[in-house]
């Protein structure tokens, strides 16, 4: 089981910093996801850990021992990267032998490696496949099984389900949850900007913005105890509803949040009143976007099929103890 340090971590090009003071304890076995928009430096600091990427300034250290200037392949993590990187001429057994050919194991056990690691993606089928003969969800699980077969301490994985569609992206998530399963003591970083993927796998999530790592916590405690605004509405879909000026002044704070699910609709009264604007309707739960004079439409969310549509005036009421207030730096304000 390995366990990786981060102690006041820069990124730097120039004058430009990417990442700044990065702290972190990612605890040996846990699956822990780095999640923020597109540029916060998420996949850097993926790299920086891996050797791929130098740092300007602090540490970082896998096991204990601090790897600043350890090369990747002596570091003892495996990398599975978004775009596979396999080899369009070799098999899938060879792809995944590759790596263990070069260190110079034996035969023997390379097979027995590679398919066992074959057997645990569902991949033993598929061994004597070119990799143009595969679909993306079978590509990326050969760049997982080439990854396995090395025994890392450490799994990297940057953004590897961006290239698949939805329905593979659902998949490989649960694929990848049960691979974490088979292998309790190894640590996974997982980077992706897509939150619900945060949500689904996470023991830990790691939320950063700008390069500065805004809170750490499991998925419901960010879910449900944001500690800053931008938390507050980048976890969790639909994104948590603000309301500013008067409507957050009647609750003594500069911002109010409250999530789609917190807010019952009052037909004949309510603490706000407003028009329907718009009216999703997904089967099983159904989102009404309701224009209460606020920047943006307050979404609530009512489970199976709403009776509402464009142009109905309702009321809405928050459910009281679910009510977040923020200050004007977006600090979370006591209840």
């Amino acid at each position: 089981m390995s366990s990786v340090s981060i102690s006041h971590l820069d990124k730097r090009y120039g004058n430009v910093e990417i990442l700044k003071d990065v702290n972190l304890e990612i605890r040996s076995g846990e699956f822990s996801v780095f999640v923020g928009p597109s540029g916060c430096g998420k996949s850097t600091l993926l790299r920086c850990i891996s050797g791929l990427e130098t740092i300007s300034s602090g540490t970082i250290a896998i096991d204990g021992q601090v790897v600043n200037d350890v090369p990747p392949s002596k570091r003892g993590i495996a990398m599975v990267f978004q775009t596979y990187a396999l080899y369009p001429h070799m098999t899938v057994y060879k792809n995944m032998a590759y790596g263990l050919k070069l260190m110079g194991m034996p035969r023997a056990q390379i097979d027995e490696k590679v398919r066992g690691a074959a057997e645990k993606l569902q991949l033993t089928r598929y061994l004597d496949r070119l990799p143009k003969a595969l679909s993306g969800g079978q590509r990326q699980r050969v760049a997982i099984g080439r990854a396995i077969v090395r025994d890392p301490k450490v799994f990297l994985f940057d953004e590897p389900l961006s290239n698949l569609d939805a329905a593979l992206r659902v998949q490989m998530r649960i694929e990848i949850s049960q691979l974490k399963q088979q292998l309790p003591n190894t640590t996974m970083i997982y980077v992706t900007h897509d939150q619900v993927e945060a949500m689904t796998m996470a023991d830990r999530i790691v939320v950063l913005k700008d390069g500065v790592v805004q809170q750490v916590g499991t998925p419901m405690e960010l879910y449900e105890q944001p500690q800053s605004l931008f938390v507050a509405g980048f976890i969790g879909s639909p994104k948590m509803n603000f309301l500013t000026g008067p409507f957050a002044q009647k609750f003594n704070a500069h911002t109010l949040g409250v999530r789609a699910e917190h807010l019952d609709i009052v037909p004949e009264d309510g603490v706000w009143r407003g028009k329907v604007v718009y009216s999703e309707n997904l089967g099983s739960d159904s989102y009404i976007y309701v224009d209460v004079g606020t920047e943006d439409p307050v979404i609530v969310r009512q489970s199976g099929r709403a009776p509402y549509h464009a142009g109905d005036v309702i009321g809405i009421a928050p459910k009281p103890h679910e009510l977040h207030r923020f200050d004007a730096a977006g600090r979370p304000m006591l209840n």
